[in-house]
């Protein structure tokens, strides 16, 4: 596990806490307006941030993803520039770690060993490929065991029997628990599903598992956030970026918006103690 993902997870639980992640689309709705996002995150208590590398065929992302991705593409960000952002915010941030999520068909254009070494370059600390399953591993997943770079794993409500320590076998950092059948911000999360699915995955493995997909207010993050390590949340975050959008909001405005929200997920989750 890298050393600010590793400090992350030890501070939150010091504090009784699960994590807060925050899932954002590189370059939406431009690159100004998405890095003062990322300075408003850190700022309002977020423990780590899902930096997504746009891609014009999002097939596991919902319709607020989908939009947000064609929002920063329209604006020209491509993978270059979702490394040259990820580079400003490390530099800025020093301690918050970053995650990279995307698809493959980028990063294979860009170069698979080059990705690797310019994600670790701009200060990554793991990476979540979304269409890359364990058997494409020598796609990428092989190449990145040289590099420090967490390769974190997706697990899904159908990953069972033998496919879970076979999915698991390579993964670092930590487990992403998807929590609902199909595609992000369509669904709210069931808690009851959600704590039998945690507790199956740390059966076969010690990393933490922390929850995303089908969040969206305060109280489903503290509750889930509690059930494991952590909680993620993204549509509902992209859905205020794409409203303020639409508004003609300052980039200022609209981080403010964001960092409003997020605030109120980082306090209800540092109060909602596991039990």
């Amino acid at each position: 596990m890298s050393k600010r993902l590793a400090a992350s997870f030890t501070k939150a639980k010091k504090e009784n806490r699960g994590v807060l992640g925050i899932f954002v689309s590189a370059g939406d709705p431009d690159t100004n307006t998405s890095i003062k996002i990322l300075d408003s995150l850190v700022k309002s208590g977020v423990d780590m941030i899902e930096l997504g590398m746009p891609f014009s065929d999002p097939m596991a992302d919902g319709p607020a993803i989908q939009a947000a991705s064609l929002r920063a593409l329209k604006s020209g960000m491509n993978l270059k520039g979702s490394l040259e952002i990820a580079s400003q915010f490390r530099k800025k941030h020093p301690h918050t770690p970053l995650i990279l999520m995307g698809y493959y068909n980028p990063i294979y254009r860009y170069g698979v060993e080059l990705f690797l070494r310019d994600s670790q370059a701009a200060g990554a600390d793991g990476l979540i490929i979304v269409d890359l399953p364990p058997e494409e591993d020598a796609e990428l997943c092989d190449l990145n065991q040289k590099s420090e770079l967490d390769f974190i794993r997706l697990i899904t409500p159908t990953t069972l029997g033998d496919r879970l320590p076979f999915v698991l076998e390579k993964a670092s950092g930590f487990i992403y628990y998807v929590s609902i059948a199909g595609i992000t911000g369509t669904k709210s999360a069931q808690m009851e599903s959600i704590s039998s699915a945690i507790n199956r995955i740390k059966q076969v493995s010690d990393l933490p598992v922390v929850t995303g997909f089908g969040i969206r207010t305060a109280e489903q993050a503290a509750h889930i956030a509690s059930l494991g390590d952590g909680a993620i949340v993204g549509s509902a975050v992209v859905e205020i970026i794409a409203e303020s959008n639409a508004q003609n909001l300052t980039a200022e405005k609209t981080s403010e918006k964001v960092s409003d929200y997020t605030k109120s997920l980082a306090d209800a989750i540092s109060t909602h103690k596991p039990q």
